[in-house]
């Protein structure tokens, strides 16, 4: 299961619409030896494509080299399809499945295929579901938004020493 923070999942749908019709990705960074995404890190589609996406190869590097800095890793890796279903791709499969792919990563999925930019209107959702694929497998896993990762609660029910 995909436990992830409202503000998180706000930051990937709305990369994802303001991206559209060029599909969009990027990672959430955590803690080494969490399973909490915490931190939002959009990044570039270099390919600039509407049917697959690719990370550039700078900024991947250079975002290799901050996680490491942060004792972090990429908790969730996720993009944008637009003008078909939040499945894995072949192409997708092929990328979590490579030699620096990381079986403990969530992939997410976000189609805007029938909302494209934010309409506004009440019950415009996007899709957005998350897999994990390992050794060329998918499975869908659960997804469950929560307020904050803070303690599983809210501030005022935090108690200070």
């Amino acid at each position: 299961m995909l436990r992830i923070d409202r503000a998180t999942y706000d930051a990937i749908v709305a990369h994802a619409r303001k991206d559209h019709p060029d599909e969009a990705c990027g990672v959430v960074a955590g803690p080494e030896g969490t399973e909490r995404p915490e931190r939002f890190v959009p990044m570039l589609n270099a390919a600039r494509s509407p049917t697959f996406y690719e990370f550039d190869s700078a900024d991947l590097l250079a975002l290799y080299r901050d996680l490491d800095d942060r004792d972090e890793w990429p908790v969730v890796v996720y993009h944008s399809h637009t003008a078909t279903e939040a499945y894995p791709s072949r192409t997708d499969i092929g990328y979590a499945s490579g030699p620096a792919a990381d079986p403990r990563t969530h992939y997410v999925l976000v189609s805007t295929r029938h909302h494209g930019p934010e309409t506004g209107l009440a019950g415009d959702e996007v899709e957005f579901r998350s897999y994990r694929i390992v050794d060329g497998e998918v499975s869908e896993e659960e997804v469950e938004i929560i307020e904050s990762h803070l303690f599983g609660h809210s501030p005022t029910t935090v108690v200070y020493d």
